[in-house]
């Protein structure tokens, strides 16, 4: 097992026009799982081909342990690649796709039998040794694939999108497979996908990567609850977060249809931390509050109400922008009516225009080091008096 860092690594294409992975740092634990996520175009895939040495980066550095690999070829990187098609050879079968890296490294008959066979048994693919590509199901395509990576032992696991071919229902299972094996394993793993929700499900860390930087690098609560930037925030969570364009009066908010009096020294930090008076602010829906009308913010019409099984999202137009709301599934609301709107303060962040969250309420009101459970609010939504 060895730790993986990526050294300020830069990688262009056109003669530098495009600027894939613009200088990026990423240290990976012995043993870790990291998914990188964003959207496409971001420089994920890149990363993972400089990784795989299948990009050669134009500076920076790749380490796995204390050995620099930048310029080694992938047959001297002790990695294995799952790609999103698999990419078994069709006229083998299952057993001598497994078999072929093996060979290719001139391992004797028994270790390639041996390896092979504990392989199969890890991905429960043993019955299926003597088929072809062609009669395997695509999970089972997905299972041969990574028990080909898991048959060389490799020092670092490299997956890119492996799991969207599949549908929603083997996806989720082949997530929790993978992740079971990886941890049976131990090696450290760079997971690349565009999907928020599978990064959310898998990942030890998500690394969100945007124009080829890392906008932020945490564990998964995290990446939910503190995100570092509007496109953090926007990015990662379903139903979106909603943003209101605030602009700052004093110690009060307004715009969007609302206005609300801050408590002074979140004013104050608010003030201090913007380049100007305009903010926006940004609440999950759950931290939205539906109330009596005339009880809230703002009274609005419910214009859709989507049920989700549990929950309900409810959404609601504010000056021709539309916003939604989860509730419980058992809330008696229809749509076209009326209801008053909240907000659970002490969980709304507060960025600035051009990107970068000034601060969270709960955060401040805590002395900024606050964690989920100190965002404590009434039933309507509004912070209790001693919060505010």
């Amino acid at each position: 097992m060895v730790e993986v860092r990526l050294d300020t690594l830069r990688k262009t294409f056109n003669d530098g026009q495009v600027v894939a992975v613009d200088d990026v740092d990423l240290h990976i634990d012995e043993g870790e799982l990291i998914v990188l996520v964003g959207p496409s175009g971001c420089g994920k895939s890149t990363t993972l081909r400089c990784l795989a040495g299948l990009e050669t980066p134009d500076s920076g550095q790749i380490l796995f342990g204390d050995f620099d690999v930048t310029d080694l070829p992938p047959k001297d990187r002790e990695i294995s690649m799952v790609f999103q098609n698999y990419a078994l050879y069709p006229s083998m079968t299952v057993y001598e796709n497994m078999a072929f890296g093996l060979k290719m490294r001139n391992e004797g008959k028994e270790t390639v039998d041996e390896q092979v066979r504990w392989a199969a048994d890890i991905m429960e693919i043993g019955d299926l040794l003597e088929r072809y590509p062609n009669q395997l199901s695509g999970g089972q395509q997905q299972r041969v694939a990574l028990g080909r990576a898991i048959v060389r032992d490799p020092a670092v696991f490299l997956m890119d999108e492996p799991l969207s071919n599949l549908d929603a229902k083997l996806r989720a299972v082949m997530r929790t497979e993978i992740q079971e094996l990886q941890q049976r394993l131990g090696v450290a793993t760079v997971f690349v996908t565009h999907d928020q929700e599978e990064a959310m499900s898998m990942g030890d860390r998500i690394a969100v990567m945007n124009a080829g930087r890392i906008e932020q690098i945490d564990p998964p609560e995290e990446i939910y609850h503190n995100p570092n930037s509007l496109f953090v925030a926007d990015f990662v969570g379903s139903p979106a977060i909603n943003f209101f364009e605030m602009t700052l009066e004093g110690s009060r908010v307004a715009g969007e249809g609302f206005e609300y009096e801050l408590p002074a020294e979140i004013a104050d930090e608010l003030r201090a931390g913007l380049p100007g008076d305009e903010v926006i602010l940004g609440v999950r829906p759950e931290d939205l509050t539906i109330v009596e009308p005339g009880a809230g913010l703002v009274d609005l019409r419910i214009e859709v109400i989507e049920p989700m099984g549990d929950t309900k999202i409810v959404y609601v137009d504010i000056d021709d922008k539309r916003f939604n709301v989860v509730v419980e599934s058992t809330r008696e609301i229809e749509e076209g009516d009326t209801i008053g709107l909240d907000v659970a303060w002490p969980n709304v962040h507060f960025f600035s225009p051009e990107g970068p969250k000034v601060l969270t309420w709960r955060q401040v009101a805590s002395g900024g080091d606050a964690g989920r459970g100190d965002a404590v609010a009434d039933g309507s939504g509004r912070p209790r008096e001693e919060e505010s």
